[in-house]
């Protein structure tokens, strides 16, 4: 991918995060200074490689699970340090011990919840602690019945494929197609390890929509498993 079209795809990914409506080229030439032509023949290109795609009510572009990965991928350098430091003032302000684990945990959940305005989630114990339903479902991605269906039943799995695989990783990302269970519920789910008197592997995070802002959101997860483990064991 060109370098324009590396700053096309993250124009594309962070405008349709926050607008949840198919990003144009004329948006995208006045943003970097171009003709419309020359975006619509990057953009063309894009989604021959399948980075984005062009929902067929619409004469704009959307990223793909593939297009997602790539720019998740590529979030590094002194903009991702940015969001970090705001995700560390945003939650560790927030999230102090109440002295019961239990409860910190779901307090650090409800924060995240709140932050992201995504479904937010924590293994305490043998428990899936779960808040914020009525966000997921109220994004527009999960209006349709069908795909709510889907979403409820990767809700349904959630629990014992945590426990089954333990993902390893601080910080991990699983895209669209990339979650083991519910491939097709138009999902992303965001979780960061973390250490707790219940379990060396206890996890938080999030889920939503795969339109997100990946780089808001991965800063606040990360921060939240972070602060919990320095809260616990203060």
């Amino acid at each position: 991918m060109s370098p324009r079209q590396e700053k096309i795809l993250s124009a594309i990914v962070e405008q349709y995060a926050e607008v949840a409506s198919p990003v144009g080229s004329s948006l995208l030439a006045r943003a970097f200074g171009v003709s419309s032509a020359t975006i619509r023949s990057e953009m063309a290109e894009m989604e021959k490689k399948g980075y984005i795609s062009q929902p067929h009510t619409s004469a704009g572009r959307v990223p793909t699970d593939k297009g997602y990965r790539h720019y998740v991928n590529n979030l590094t350098g002194a903009s991702v340090k940015t969001h970090r430091g705001r995700a560390e003032q945003a939650i560790t302000t927030r999230v102090a011990s109440s002295g019961v684990p239990e409860h910190t945990i779901r307090n650090t959940v409800n924060t995240l919840v709140e932050l992201t305005h995504n479904l937010g989630i924590a293994t305490i114990g043998d428990e899936l602690y779960m808040s914020g339903l009525s966000n997921l479902f109220g994004q527009p991605e999960f209006m349709h019945p069908g795909q709510a269906r889907e979403v409820a039943n990767l809700l349904d799995n959630l629990q014992p494929w945590l426990y089954e695989v333990a993902p390893n990783e601080p910080l991990n990302v699983y895209i669209g197609h990339e979650n083991p269970i519910g491939r097709n519920s138009g999902c992303s789910l965001i979780i960061s390890r973390f250490r707790s008197p219940f379990s060396d592997r206890s996890y938080i995070g999030v889920l939503g929509s795969t339109r997100q802002s990946y780089r808001d959101v991965m800063a606040l997860v990360g921060q939240a498993g972070k602060a919990l483990e320095e809260s616990l064991y203060a």
